[in-house]
């Protein structure tokens, strides 16, 4: 009977969860005369792909597509590199002010992002790289969260195996590169999965340091589908909506093992 219970409450939750996904894909799916259909059903009464290739054809899909891909890509591994190696400085050295500057970076994690956009921008812009794909990459690759979790990851790690590496002659990064990096690939890949997920439908951040049409990122790109909500073909902008879904989803599922596993891998240890 609990287990029952159980099942019924998860169930509930994953229902309540994905409706909003299940009713944007099924909606995209309508003919672009039932767009605005007010009957309140939910499966329409043709399935109609049309909204599908009418993307494409009002936006440069492909381009917003491989600025997705190339911005969010670098970021994920830029950020699952910086992480990495921050939070093996922080678990295995010990310095003076230590503890302060940890603080510190953590500290960072309470500013909103709206808090130092213009600080961000301004820098950007005596970099010279405003309006460019850079100016998303860049600021984006330092991460407090992922230097905390790479942090506790590395802690959790035996320190009898940098002890070992230096009695054998190996360097700081030697042990760092041969030993630990490769411990913590669940880590790195928590720290890589969700950032991917998190850039990929950011918007405020393109929309204050992209100016041309050839930089948009998905997110930013499909605002343009707006104008066909005056029309009433609502089905054309959440076929848009559904396109930029699928890669995060597709990280997703095939991370979410990893992810799973570098989650719980404290409890184990």
């Amino acid at each position: 009977m609990k287990k029952l219970a159980t099942y019924a409450v998860l169930g509930l939750a994953s229902l309540v969860t994905l409706a909003p996904v299940i009713w944007t894909v099924l909606a995209s799916m309508r003919p672009p005369a039932e767009s605005l259909s007010a009957d309140g059903s939910i499966i329409p009464s043709s399935f109609d792909l049309s909204s599908y290739s009418a993307v494409f054809e009002k936006v440069d899909m492909w381009l917003l597509i491989l600025n997705s891909v190339l911005v969010t890509g670098a970021i994920a591994l830029g950020q699952m590199l910086s992480a990495a190696m921050a939070g093996y400085v922080f678990a295995r050295f010990e310095f003076r002010g230590k503890k302060m500057l940890f603080a510190f970076i953590l500290a960072t994690m309470m500013v909103p992002m709206q808090v130092t956009i213009v600080p961000v921008f301004m820098l950007i812009r005596g970099m010279h790289l405003a309006d460019t794909l850079v100016a998303l990459i860049l600021p984006a690759i330092p991460t407090a969260f992922g230097t905390f979790l790479m942090r506790q990851y590395f802690l959790g790690l035996p320190a009898e195996l940098g002890e070992a590496a230096e009695l054998d002659g190996a360097g700081p990064w030697r042990t760092f590169r041969s030993i630990y990096a490769p411990l913590a690939m669940p880590g790195m890949a928590i720290v890589g999965i969700l950032a991917f997920n998190f850039h990929w439908n950011e918007f405020f951040r393109p929309l204050i340091l992209e100016i041309s049409e050839k930089n948009f990122t998905l997110p930013l790109g499909l605002v343009s589908l707006q104008g066909n909500m005056g029309t009433g073909s609502v089905a054309t902008v959440l076929a848009g909506v559904v396109i930029s879904m699928i890669p995060a989803f597709l990280v997703f599922a095939f991370g979410q093992r990893t992810l799973r596993e570098g989650l719980t891998a404290g409890s184990h240890r």
